[in-house]
């Protein structure tokens, strides 16, 4: 296995991540192989079928860029590559040490140790420093390896020559001349280590070239020991760059997805906060994902043809589905990415500019980032006609049912589907309206139960204040928006203050509700302070010099009644507002609430 891998017949699947072992594991690693104990199942994946990936060398090869492999390694990686290296290589070893600091190692054994029945052979197992040094107290030498003869000298083996006859022979003349003891001990060492790693034999798994492509990637993620599961984008980064056909037809370039996917993120992202950021390189995708632009890429492609095979087959029962699952994800020919990826780029940017019109802005008040995938689907199948009123209209009382009747908090995949099909067919060709809309509810006793930024609905409510024109308290020139919410610092704050519940012996379980809750800048906060509204507002008036029934409608801009505020009366600024934020998300779902019995209505 070790001669296939140097010469490239054994390679890796591009879409494998690199090899990552440290020192201390490489060292038990030999220590298993020199013991000839168990070192678990490789598998690899015949070249040639459907399952076509571009290859990469293992780490630590001189593997030419032409070279086409025999096999795709799909386990096996981690251990191969450190066997590879520490064995086979005349390059020292690159790893880590404590705390993944970078190490370069070359490693040996030490022969008496490896020969004594009672030594711990992990002890006998030597890492050294690339100058091939060991020090040390106080930087003093402990061993110099930098020569055959200390090398000898000091009975340490080096284990990249172990395939290597000629060398191992050279090194053996020189060893056994230090001392007529050192035959026996050289014998024992041929027998136990030498021969040993030799001879020792991998069970290895070898997949034939007809493996489906859905089939090497659940194997690979069901068998690989790395930890990490394998995203689909990934899986399709490798398959496109295989792409021999795209490859003729751009002068032998390879198509890279990666770099489609951070150009067209990057563009979003800079346009529209609400998308979140470009992602490190290697780090965690946060905001806008590659999944769900893929996703999105899926659903077109999908509806699409399903709606041509119902055009030649009028009334079939038989059409394909549209669907958006792994396997979708995983057969979306490079052709068909290429030719929607524009389109879905361009409905993306159209969703950043539909969300700033519902007054979402950032990627942390964003309700539901998976409602975006349909929605950007929807914009590539409806063009042109999502700018048009009613159609606008349409969508954002469909957005909102969504969100206050938390319709994507669980799996998704099944209502993409219905909602792609079901809006597109709704504002399209005046179909029923979507089972989004029809199934939505918004309770007033959730009402009470929206507490943090956990919940989609408590962030579509915060976004709905802001679209009905809430005016800060402290910065009164104008409603906030998408500029002011970030440079003043504006979040969601209470009306009520903690503190004043404390002072005034009051225990709610309404405090931190969202009822109590409202847009407000931090200086708006400090304002505040602690105090009781009916001492607050007194100083936002005299700073914004209004008197008290101008300042009012500043109040009123947030649903808030400030009669209830002048009189600190929570109940009755509660039991107000809760029926005003009832309304607006009845207005914006367009339909009725499902309001409590007035006799519960603020039992408790």
């Amino acid at each position: 296995m070790l001669d296939d891998v140097a010469a490239g017949r054994i390679q890796l699947p591009d879409f494998q991540r690199q090899w990552k072992w440290d020192d201390d594991r490489i060292r038990a690693l030999l220590a298993t192989v020199t013991l000839d104990y168990p070192l678990g199942v490789a598998m690899t994946l015949d070249t040639g079928g459907e399952a076509q990936f571009k290859a990469r060398p293992l780490h630590g090869t001189e593997v030419g860029p032409r070279v086409v492999p025999e096999q795709l390694l799909l386990d096996g990686q981690q251990r191969l590559t450190s066997l590879f290296q520490a064995l086979r290589s005349d390059r020292p070893v690159e790893t880590t040490g404590a705390r993944n600091k970078p190490l370069k190692r070359w490693y040996y054994i030490d022969i008496a140790k490896a020969v004594d029945d009672t030594a711990d052979r992990d002890e006998a197992i030597v890492s050294v420093p690339e100058d091939r040094v060991v020090r040390g107290a106080y930087g003093r030498t402990a061993w110099d390896l930098t020569s055959r003869e200390h090398e000898c000298a000091s009975g340490l083996f080096p284990l990249n020559l172990i395939f290597e006859p000629d060398r191992t022979g050279k090194w053996q003349r020189a060893y056994v001349s230090g001392g007529d003891d050192r035959w026996d001990l050289w014998s024992a060492f041929q027998a136990r280590v030498i021969d040993t790693v030799k001879g020792f034999k991998v069970p290895l798994i070898r997949l034939p070239k007809e493996t489906r492509k859905e089939a090497v990637c659940s194997v690979f993620e069901r068998v690989n020991t790395g930890g990490v599961v394998l995203n689909v984008f990934e899986l399709l980064t490798a398959t496109y760059a295989g792409d021999t056909q795209y490859a003729q037809r751009n002068g032998g370039e390879d198509f890279s997805l990666t770099k489609d996917w951070q150009a067209i993120k990057g563009n979003l992202c800079a346009d529209h906060q609400v998308f979140g950021a470009l992602d490190k390189e290697g780090g965690q995708e946060t905001g806008l994902t590659s999944l769900d632009f893929l996703q999105t890429i899926a659903l077109v492609r999908t509806y699409r043809r399903k709606q041509a095979f119902l055009a030649e087959h009028p009334g079939a029962t038989n059409a394909p589905a549209v669907s958006c699952k792994r396997r979708d994800l995983l057969h979306l020919p490079l052709a068909d990415y290429t030719r929607i990826a524009p389109k879905a780029a361009e409905a993306l940017s159209w969703v950043g500019r539909f969300l700033a019109t519902q007054h979402v802005f950032r990627e942390r008040d964003l309700p539901y980032g998976s409602q975006v995938v349909p929605l950007a689907a929807i914009g590539v199948l409806l063009g042109d006609a999502v700018e048009d009123r009613a159609v606008h209209e349409k969508l954002a009382r469909w957005y909102w049912c969504g969100v206050l009747g938390e319709l994507y908090g669980g799996v998704t995949d099944t209502r993409f589907v219905r909602d792609v099909e079901q809006v597109v067919g709704w504002v399209r060709d005046g179909g029923p309206e979507p089972d989004t809309i029809t199934e939505a509810t918004f309770q007033e006793q959730r009402l009470h139960r929206l507490t943090t930024r956990n919940s989609a609905a408590y962030k579509g409510i915060h976004a709905l204040l802001l679209k009905e024109g809430a005016i800060d308290w402290f910065f009164h020139g104008e409603p906030i928006s998408e500029q002011t919410l970030i440079g003043q610092y504006v979040d969601i704050r209470q009306v009520f203050p903690k503190a004043w519940f404390e002072h005034n012996g009051v225990d709610s379980a309404w405090m931190n509700s969202i009822v109590n809750k409202t847009p407000l800048s931090y200086q708006a906060l400090q304002t505040m302070g602690a105090s009781a509204p009916s001492a607050y507002l007194p100083a936002f008036e005299r700073h914004t010099g209004s008197p008290g029934d101008w300042f009012d409608d500043i109040v009123g801009t947030h649903l808030i009644d400030a009669k209830t505020l002048r009189a600190d009366d929570f109940e009755a600024f509660y039991r107000d507002r809760t029926a005003r934020i009832l309304e607006l998300a009845e207005r914006e779902m367009g339909k009725a609430a499902v309001r409590e019995e007035a006799s519960d209505a603020h039992a408790g």
